[in-house]
């Protein structure tokens, strides 16, 4: 967990990082020949995971392994696994790596109670139920989800430039909010627990 003092005065910030998320989905596509948005739309309705297991380390990880070595996987491919079901396990891979950096920061004491999601991977429905249901916490969609980190941004350039201060530092708008498939959670985690296993035994085969 990534712990910095903030920009505004006498506050201070947490992270858990994740080196791969929308990434991985693209490196799958450019596998697959085939551009995100058509993956992610051929998905129909939430689902359980599979038996296919992503792990998305393509590049190392921070949270919670910390590990410049360790690399990504499939794990328990069969013949049955088809696109739709590689898409799923890519989405879920990067999903449970979420839930470990919401979990490494729940061992330091903070508590999420629910989320806000900017950036590509937010314009996908399926996604976004996903990480709802296997954190069970809802998930917020701001209406400029997509310039969340440039708003962030251009806010603390005006607080230099002009001396404003934390009235400016308003949350953005919502357009709408995305609530956990209560039907699903138990089966969210016992994927996470086989992410976890497999994490744990191809980590240090890396």
């Amino acid at each position: 967990v990534h712990t910095f003092c903030h920009a505004l005065p006498d506050t201070w910030h947490q992270m858990g990082v994740i080196l791969a998320a929308t990434d991985a989905l693209n490196w799958y596509a450019r596998l697959v020949g085939a551009d995100a948005a058509t993956l992610t739309g051929e998905l129909d309705a939430l689902c359980a995971p599979g038996r296919t297991v992503f792990l998305p380390y393509l590049g190392g990880e921070r949270t919670p392994l910390n590990s410049a070595s360790v690399r990504g996987a499939f794990a328990g491919l069969e013949h049955a696994t088809d696109r739709a079901g590689a898409t799923r396990a890519v989405l879920e891979g990067v999903t449970f790596a979420i839930r470990d950096c919401r979990d490494a920061l729940a061992a330091t004491g903070t508590r999420i109670d629910n989320l806000l999601a900017v950036g590509g991977g937010s314009r996908s429905d399926y996604w976004l139920q996903l990480i709802a249901t296997a954190l069970d916490v809802p998930v917020q969609v701001p209406v400029a989800g997509d310039f969340g980190g440039a708003f962030g941004a251009a806010r603390l350039a005006l607080m230099a430039d002009t001396g404003a201060g934390a009235e400016i530092a308003t949350l953005p708008r919502i357009a709408r909010v995305v609530q956990p498939h209560p039907e699903l959670v138990a089966a969210m985690d016992a994927g996470h627990a086989r992410f976890r296993a497999t994490q744990s035994a191809l980590k240090d085969l890396t």
